[in-house]
């Protein structure tokens, strides 16, 4: 008899789990995902990008409504769980949705912390934890004006450049003397404050937030040394604490964290604990790679296995673009520690190993990172580096003592060194999945493996290692093209339509041998849009191809047709609008209707 598996949660770690449980035993579980938040699971460390104008909500998401329904998973969105019964199996819905469980994973996440100083309740403050807290600093940064950011670790200066790039002025408060303490020293730190600066934000450390100011929304906020900085948004990033009180409230041991063994169960045997909520060895983790180790070992406990979580040794990245930062381990210093460094002024370049009995204990590199993974190997296999202690701090391809080909370094990493610290992808899983999936492109191995699909940062590792594997058949310099519909990539395509003078969509199709007779939703789009702007004053816009093009607005189904979500901008309506969105529904026999202040 297939057995009942819930799952409160439907983050990264949980979507990970049930990804290595479906591959290994399909059919095992009868699986429903009670899901806080309105929506399918998404790549939360992408919101940075989201943020900043990057990357799109649809960009991050990494199981659709297709996957759940052929996975056979019930996903019950906005059905936040407020009750466990240990007794009879079951939990609770807010919204009513009782289920049973043979086994329940508790996968609720993390809760920002909030600065308890007066104001913090004003409109305007927010935090920055999921998709609909950056829906609303962008609603905010359409006024430009200035955003306030309490706090410059890794959250706060993500979030400070994303509200950078949208046009807001910015100005980062930090309670210490360095920004991102726990995880750069000060030399690497002054380099990162140096570039944001460069970059319009504006950073004040050694300094308390007194208050927040404003009567009916943030106005700004008062330092206790008694400054003054005016602001419209305040966004608290002063770190997290594990959502364990659902737990708590089941009489489920907790700690800081839900309390789970090296299996990731908790004090109850039916009951598991997975991601940032549980606490493992007295330790929680906020980074994905280790969410992610402790997930595969879960998929193997809920099939029967017998595998162990030991804990993770973790690093650090920034997404900031045009910022190389890596660091990892402990940089502390000590009186039973060396250390190596390197720097070059002139490039940016900063590099300090931390050493401790001839092994590597921390890293720190700025500006030039390309070694980091192999410095964080090293480092998590305690590697004696004695013999190549001199050339160390030039990374790998230096060692004997002159420069390699960097390919050779690549060739000389172990199947178990991790390449994509984002996804926990190795060497040996993607050099496996080239040759056993035939896959000749970078898409094909991000869609395969995962590796490079988040930051984007292992994108050269990556590539290298498909050079290895493949030899001269890659070639990461091919021209993709725009759609199925042709074999030009845009470049060219955007090239030939000035050089020939093409100034209607029949013409290009025509002269550029479109294999299809009138195109399809990604060319389209894109030929409107490049005959615009080359011939603004001769070509008649394409408003079906506009229409086409702005189908974000809109989630395309299967049979041509879309879903829309209206938008009630500020959550202000009328009836008259009310009135048309009823008459709509019932034209069409619309049968459920989703309205939101959210950007779309």
């Amino acid at each position: 008899m297939t057995q009942k598996l819930v799952i409160i949660g439907n983050g990264m770690a949980p979507g990970r789990m049930l990804e290595n449980l479906f591959e290994t035993a399909p059919g095992l579980y009868d699986v429903t995902i009670f899901n806080a938040e309105p929506r399918v699971n998404y790549d939360r460390i992408m919101l940075s990008p989201v943020l900043s104008g990057e990357k799109s909500y649809e960009d991050i998401v990494i199981h659709n409504d297709e996957w759940y329904a052929a996975n056979n998973v019930t996903l019950h969105k906005g059905a936040k769980v407020t009750g466990i019964d240990r007794d009879r199996k079951t939990v609770t819905s807010e919204n009513g949705i009782t289920a049973s469980y043979d086994r329940l994973v508790i996968a609720t996440g993390s809760l920002p912390f909030i600065i308890p100083v007066p104001g913090h309740q004003l409109p305007g403050v927010l935090a920055y934890r999921d998709l609909d807290d950056v829906t609303k600093m962008l609603e905010i940064a359409e006024g430009k004006g200035r955003a306030i950011v309490i706090g410059a670790g890794l959250l706060g200066l993500e979030a400070a450049y994303g509200l950078k790039r949208q046009g807001m002025d910015v100005t980062v408060i930090h309670l210490m003397p360095t920004i991102m303490e726990r995880q750069l020293d000060p030399a690497a730190a002054y380099l990162l404050e140096k570039a944001l600066n460069e970059r319009g934000i504006d950073i004040i450390t050694k300094a308390n937030t007194k208050c927040i100011l404003g009567e009916e929304k943030v106005e700004g906020i008062e330092l206790e040394d008694g400054r003054v900085i005016k602001g419209d948004m305040v966004v608290m990033a002063v770190g997290i604490r594990p959502a364990s009180g659902l737990a708590k409230e089941a009489g489920i041991a907790v700690n800081r964290g839900i309390v789970v063994d090296d299996g990731m169960m908790t004090s109850d045997a039916s009951i598991y604990a997975l991601g940032e909520c549980a606490e493992h060895r007295g330790l929680c983790y906020g980074l994905v790679a280790p969410l992610y180790e402790s997930a595969r070992v879960l998929a193997d406990r809920l099939c029967g296995g017998s595998a162990e979580y030991h804990g993770s040794v973790t690093n650090t990245k920034l997404k900031v673009t045009g910022i190389n930062l890596f660091s990892a381990g402990d940089f502390a210093e000590g009186d039973d520690r060396e250390e190596i460094v390197l720097r070059d002024a002139t490039a940016g370049v900063y590099k300090r190993l931390i050493l401790k009995e001839n092994r590597i204990i921390g890293a720190v590199l700025y500006g030039e990172t390309a070694d980091g993974s192999w410095f964080f190997d090293l480092m998590k296999k305690s590697t004696d580096i004695s013999a190549m202690r001199e050339t160390l701090i030039f990374g790998q391809a230096y060692q004997g003592g002159s420069p390699l080909d960097p390919m050779a370094a690549v060739a000389a990493l172990p199947d178990d060194a991790e390449i994509c610290g984002c996804n926990g992808v190795c060497k040996g899983k993607i050099t496996s999945a080239i040759t056993s999936k035939g896959l000749a492109s970078l898409d094909d191995v991000r869609a395969h493996t995962k590796a490079s699909a988040s930051c984007g940062n292992c994108t050269g590792l990556v590539e290298q290692l498909m050079t290895l594997t493949l030899g001269d058949s890659y070639n990461p310099a091919a021209v993709q093209p725009m759609c199925k519909c042709t074999d030009l990539g845009h470049d060219d395509v955007r090239r030939l339509i000035k050089a020939k003078g093409l100034k209607t969509i029949p013409a290009v199709m025509q002269e550029l041998e479109w294999k299809t007779s009138c195109g399809c939703a990604k060319c389209r789009p894109a030929l409107n849009y490049y005959l615009v702007c080359d011939f603004p004053d001769e070509y008649a816009d394409d408003y079906q191809s506009r229409y086409i093009n702005e189908r974000v607005h809109a989630n395309i189904q299967k049979d041509g047709t879309y879903s829309v979500v209206p938008r009630m901008w500020g959550g202000v309506t009328s009836s008259s609008e009310l009135r048309a969105i009823a008459d709509v529904v019932d034209k069409f026999e619309i049968p459920m209707v989703k309205v939101t202040g959210g950007q779309r």
